[in-house]
């Protein structure tokens, strides 16, 4: 297919469940659960628990409607406040957080956050942080100077993202433009944790392929040194499985923080 066809995220859109369906269950046909799942729930983990990323409130700029990668987040701060520039995105993520009816499972990633054992109650316990922590799911319009005006939403203490600067960036000056107004975001010395994909130039929900931003290790950190971030840890895991839904070759995990 001529790259000049894919469609882009933020103005075309995408079945934001078949884009859960096909690359975050827990199906025996699922593309990518090492990568998409694994990988940065192990280093979200490893992160907070550090201590040193926490506070009152995280904001969170993510494709589609994920919830996993907010598991670990729930017990380090107070308010976890979701960003979506999509309306089908925020219905679909509204539907888990009021547990409505066909809502997606998100089991499989609640279960490496907690020892469940023969006590499945810890399950509903973890899952049930999350949505009391996550009760702000809010539309943004990214091309906005302020994204979220007329709203004003208090400096966030980390700003999260996941593969969101993939999707919606054409190229580098489009991934600067965008990681400043992720940045704008933050208190002074504030953190940001950037979960992206490394030399992904499309990826495909259903029939459509949608385009993506490549670019590599050395290019995110400079492109966070050139915000004024100082890198606390950057961890990459080359691809573990192939397929032509998904052209990336590897992960990248970066959390950053901003000289006060």
């Amino acid at each position: 297919m001529d790259p000049s066809t894919y469609k882009c995220y933020h103005v075309d859109g995408f079945d934001s469940r078949q884009h859960l369906e096909n690359y975050m269950s827990d199906s025996p046909d699922m593309i990518s659960e090492e990568d998409s799942v694994i990988f940065p729930i192990e280093n979200l983990i490893k992160t907070f628990t550090e201590g040193y990323i926490k506070g009152d409130v995280l904001i969170d700029l993510s494709l589609g409607s994920i919830v996993h990668h907010l598991f670990a987040a729930c017990e380090f701060f107070k308010h976890i406040v979701v960003l979506k520039m999509r309306d089908r995105c925020i219905m679909e993520m509204k539907r888990w957080v009021d547990e409505r009816t066909g809502a997606f499972d998100w089991r499989h990633a609640t279960i490496l956050h907690v020892d469940v054992g023969e006590n499945r109650d810890l399950l509903q316990d973890k899952e049930g942080k999350v949505r009391s922590a996550l009760q702000h799911v809010l539309k943004c319009d990214l091309e906005k100077e302020d994204i979220m005006d007329p709203i004003v939403l208090p400096p966030a203490d980390c700003v999260l993202s996941f593969v969101l600067l993939d999707a919606i960036s054409k190229d580098q000056d489009d991934y600067m433009r965008y990681l400043r107004k992720f940045s704008s975001l933050l208190k002074p010395g504030g953190h940001i944790i950037l979960i992206g994909g490394l030399d992904m130039t499309y990826y495909s929900i259903g029939k459509h392929k949608f385009r993506a931003f490549s670019y590599d290790e050395d290019f995110a950190r400079k492109a966070l040194a050139g915000e004024g971030f100082s890198i606390d840890r950057c961890e990459v895991q080359m691809r573990m499985d192939w397929n032509d839904h998904i052209d990336y070759k590897g992960m990248i995990f970066i959390a950053a923080h901003r000289e006060k």
